[in-house]
């Protein structure tokens, strides 16, 4: 498949793929290999992508609630940290305040090693409550050579807490997913097992890999307590500095996210020996083999079964309401990564099909579960830019575009009915419960009125559009 918009860019064609009539890659180059992921973007791309520091400040580490989060840049690279994600807890502090070294060219040119051990300790005399105070180092701070390492040992030592430099400078990777593995590296290196509690922890598990959005941990966290089982950290949303300290005692690692969060869970495995499983917390299915997972673990396959068996019975004629209204729609996923081959199946449950998928820092292994679930014909592209997004909707006209704020405002414009799967609408979307307002708010974008009025009045000749901005006609 050849992109229109791509005719000064033939380097994209290796990131697009079809899957073909026997189940194989078709790629955009015009051969049968695997589609290109998780390389450098090609110069001249106007990618989406984020950052490394955007990815260990943004998903890893600014979750946590009771440190302080300090970027150790200009004031530029703070504006990203404010409020960016919805990573709910029980305490605002780490939504409510961001803090930044904030180098100017002064700094550049002499160094920003003093501005920033006076950062840590101002910070940390204003807010004397913090457990902590993360340090994010940037492009900028790394290419003068601050040591930003041996100043948190200074400042630590001063301050008497931990502080935990991470060694995020936005260009280390090719995306933000290079971030989630410092963020999980740099944690568990100087954070976990740094206290040895006692008491029984022969029933406790750590979920790996939520981070909260939008409160997604009230959906299943109860249903995990309702096994019988105590949850210790929950890596990172609604988490503190403390659990942390002592996630290590977990008797098992439940991984949510397999793209940002295996990391933490592979290095406790090796050096404490804690096993851990790997599971999808959204949807009916997902969420009920999540529980009997964790319950065969532990012995508590009964347990589960009544567990799974009253929530089931709770939602499942909202979901069967839902159906009916959203059955034979055809989907256009763009998220990060994992989240697009998670969704499928819940989406299959809705009674709807993904026949385009996309992510912005998937690897292969995302991208080999998403061809296994999608149907054949369907279309698959890694790190799309703004100008393939438009071509996508114009050419294959989902009936439904799930990505994040980004693109919101271009499928709004384009006439296709949209929903926030980065942040979400309203939400909470994880669990049994998180499913129903997941159906109510497609349903909600899909049936607005609205469209009806911009497809009679700001659409009245759309094949004469496409037309004229040269996209060819799909069949629906």
């Amino acid at each position: 498949m050849q992109f229109k918009c791509n005719q000064t860019l033939p380097e994209r064609a290796i990131h697009i793929a079809l899957k073909g009539p026997d189940g194989k890659c078709q790629r955009g180059d015009g051969t049968g290999c695997f589609i290109a992921n998780n390389v450098a973007t090609t110069p001249g791309d106007m990618t989406e992508r984020g950052c490394t520091y955007a990815g260990c400040r943004g998903v890893v580490g600014g979750p946590v609630k009771d440190a302080i989060q300090l970027t150790h840049g200009p004031i530029g690279c703070a504006f990203f940290s404010w409020g960016y994600r919805p990573h709910l807890a029980d305490s605002d502090f780490h939504m409510k305040y961001t803090f930044v070294s904030d180098m100017n060219e002064t700094n550049i040119v002499f160094g920003g090693e003093k501005k920033l051990l006076q950062s840590i300790i101002e910070a940390s005399a204003e807010f004397p409550d913090a457990k902590a105070v993360f340090v994010y180092n940037t492009c900028s701070t790394a290419l003068i050579g601050d040591d930003g390492r041996d100043v948190a040992k200074q400042a630590e030592a001063i301050i008497g807490k931990p502080v935990v430099f991470f060694e995020c400078e936005g260009f280390r990777g090719v995306s933000q997913s290079m971030g989630h593995h410092v963020g999980n590296e740099t944690i568990f290196r100087q954070l976990v097992g740094s206290i040895e509690p006692e008491g029984d922890f022969s029933r406790s598990i750590n979920i790996i890999g939520d981070y909260n959005i939008k409160n997604d941990i009230r959906t299943f966290e109860y249903l995990f307590e309702a096994l019988g089982l105590q949850i210790i950290a929950r890596f990172t949303g609604n988490v503190s500095v403390d659990d942390l300290k002592i996630m290590h005692k977990a008797a098992l690692n439940i991984v949510h996210c397999q793209r940002s969060a295996t990391y933490i869970a592979d290095m406790m495995k090796e050096k404490y020996g804690t096993p851990s499983i790997n599971v999808t917390l959204w949807g009916i299915r997902n969420m009920a083999q999540a529980l009997r997972a964790a319950a065969a673990f532990f012995g508590l396959e009964t347990r589960a079964e009544e567990v799974i068996a009253h929530e089931v019975t709770r939602i499942q004629p909202y979901i069967d309401a839902y159906r009916q209204r959203l059955h034979g729609k055809r989907v256009f996923i763009y998220q990060g990564g994992p989240r697009v081959w998670h969704w499928i199946e819940l989406l299959r449950e809705l009674g709807m099909e993904t026949e385009t998928a996309a992510t912005t820092f998937g690897h292969t292994d995302d991208y080999e579960k998403i061809f296994n679930q999608i149907p054949e014909g369907a279309l698959v592209i890694d790190n799309p830019n703004v100008p393939e997004i438009e071509e996508i909707l114009n050419r294959r006209r989902p009936d439904l575009f799930i990505s994040g704020n980004k693109e919101r405002y271009l499928a709004y414009k384009l006439g296709v009915p949209f929903v926030n799967g980065h942040t979400y609408d309203t939400g909470p979307y994880a669990g049994f419960v998180g499913m129903v307002n997941f159906a109510r708010d497609i349903d909600k974008a899909l049936h607005a009125p609205v469209w009806n009025i911009l497809h009679q009045r700001a659409r009245p000749a759309p094949a004469t559009h496409h037309a004229a901005h040269g996209f060819e006609e799909v069949e629906s």
